[in-house]
């Protein structure tokens, strides 16, 4: 024990236990508090409703109440998280500041300020690896290079976590939770309006946040990960896990997560869908990889030829654009996803896929643009796995999918939705179309009102794609087999 007094920055790691930083901070000090910032940066651009807010708030209500029952509590502000943690370490006379690793670049460029401000006052800043199994250069190549390909990524991350069980073990809290300093008498949590926010409709969603929330998911989901593989293409299946957003905010742990799939392999019971989910869970890790090593990333193509790519722009642009994001391009799988984004915050991940692919080679369109609208209202908003799958589809990422594969979304519809079930959820003004016509519904005998003719001809945009790439001077490449598409819902 080297600190008397250390503060604890709670930022997407949202839960009392298996936490890394919270399990250094009480084994190396006699006293420890801890924090979590609403972040100024962060709250000013949102609109006053907005489900990830209400999300974190409640997660962050029930980490105090857990932190309570281990005999501490959880310290809640907003402000600037750079002003506020040095600040609120002043005050408390920490001695430290712990917190887990960030990887995207704002994050780093805060946590660098963060350090330089407790240096000058004589304070430590310390961060540790936690939302990742592997991080950073942990996973690279035989010539000590980062990846760029997922497949041998894959290979090397399954290896090295073999190789290193303790990779996967757990950072105990409770053993230790005595050194948490307890909560002041009428200690109270702000609340959402506090913050100045609203409630939105999660629970409307049947959105349960917290740990709570993410133990349940994953409890109901083990039940059914044996049918992973292929349960999860089909938007009208209950076939993902979706732990996405409890991924994103930490309020479940992914050493937990991994060696859940593990046991579930080992012991026979996981099927052929235990490592497909292992699979995304390495892509994510992947994407992240790709971020930290590349941070231009955010701005550009990893691909820098694919810089040179002329998009469509201007007024026809933006209209097509609008009719994307507000489900109004007369292709009913695409509609639906859309309407569902807007709805819930949610998109199921084929359909993610399929929605991008039509913006970039349909509409021609700067995946950038999507990737801005996706990044406003995705529940699971994650920088760089929302970054790395738009440039996957986009062909302008690392691994992605060639450049001349156009997804084709009448036979998308036909294959992953093919009695349009998802597509009547969310389109009801194509109920009551048959099975066969609901994938194409301007060849029908009787076009159905209130539904929009398609703003673009597939075929027709398929080869003003293939001309716009060939600015792309490069051999096209098959995708690896078995290697499949990115994408973790």
């Amino acid at each position: 024990m080297t600190l008397n007094t250390t503060l604890v920055w709670f930022r997407r790691d949202v839960r009392a236990f298996d936490h890394a930083a919270l399990h250094h901070a009480l084994l190396s000090s006699r006293t420890v508090y801890c924090a979590f910032i609403f972040d100024d940066d962060i709250l000013a651009p949102l609109p006053r409703r907005d489900r990830r807010v209400e999300f974190i708030h409640a997660s962050v209500a029930e980490l105090d109440a857990e932190l309570r029952q281990l005999g501490g509590h959880l310290i809640v502000r907003r402000g600037s998280a750079l002003q506020t943690i040095a600040g609120l370490a002043c005050e408390l006379g920490a001695d430290a500041v712990f917190a887990n690793e960030d990887y995207e670049p704002r994050a780093i460029a805060r946590d660098a300020g963060v350090a330089a401000a407790l240096a000058r006052d004589g304070r430590q800043f310390r961060s540790f690896k936690d939302q990742l199994i592997f991080e950073k250069n942990e996973v690279l190549t035989l010539a000590g290079q980062p990846f760029s390909v997922f497949t041998p990524y894959k290979n090397a991350w399954l290896k090295r976590m073999a190789a290193e069980p303790q990779s996967l073990a757990p950072w105990p809290i409770e053993p230790h939770a005595a050194r948490l300093a307890p909560a002041p008498a009428g200690h109270a949590l702000p609340s959402l309006a506090d913050i100045g926010f609203e409630p939105a409709n999660l629970r409307a969603l049947g959105i349960t946040p917290g740990m709570a929330g993410g133990a349940a998911l994953l409890e109901d989901f083990i039940g059914r990960i044996a049918d992973y593989s292929d349960t999860r293409n089909y938007p009208a299946v209950k076939g993902p896990s979706y732990l996405s957003m409890h991924l994103r905010f930490g309020t479940v742990s992914i050493r937990h997560l991994v060696r859940t799939v593990n046991q579930l392999v080992a012991a026979g019971a996981g099927g052929a869908g235990a490592p497909v989910w292992l699979s995304e869970l390495i892509w994510r890790e992947f994407y992240a990889m790709i971020l930290f090593q590349h941070p231009r990333v955010v701005t550009q193509a990893f691909k820098p030829a694919f810089d040179a790519i002329e998009w469509e722009a201007g007024r026809g642009a933006e209209e097509a654009f609008a009719a994307w994001c507000e489900g109004r391009t007369g292709y009913p799988l695409v509609d639906a996803a859309m309407v569902q984004l807007n709805q819930t915050g949610y998109q199921h991940n084929r359909l993610r896929m399929v929605t991008a692919s039509f913006l970039v080679k349909d509409l021609g369109i700067d995946w950038r643009w999507g990737e801005r609208y996706f990044a406003l209202l995705l529940n699971d908003y994650d920088l760089a796995s929302n970054n790395g799958g738009w440039q996957w589809a986009a062909s302008t990422g690392c691994d992605a999918q060639p450049w001349f594969r156009i997804f084709n979304p009448i036979t998308q519809s036909e294959k992953f939705d093919p009695q349009g079930r998802f597509i009547r959820r969310y389109l009801p003004q194509l109920a009551g179309m048959n099975d066969k016509e609901i994938h194409a519904p301007w060849l029908a005998a009787q076009r159905p009102a209130g539904y929009p003719a398609p703003i673009v001809d597939h075929a027709e945009a398929r080869a003003r794609t293939l001309a716009r790439f060939a600015v792309v001077k490069q051999e096209p490449k098959a995708v690896e087999p078995g290697t499949g598409a990115p994408g973790l819902d």
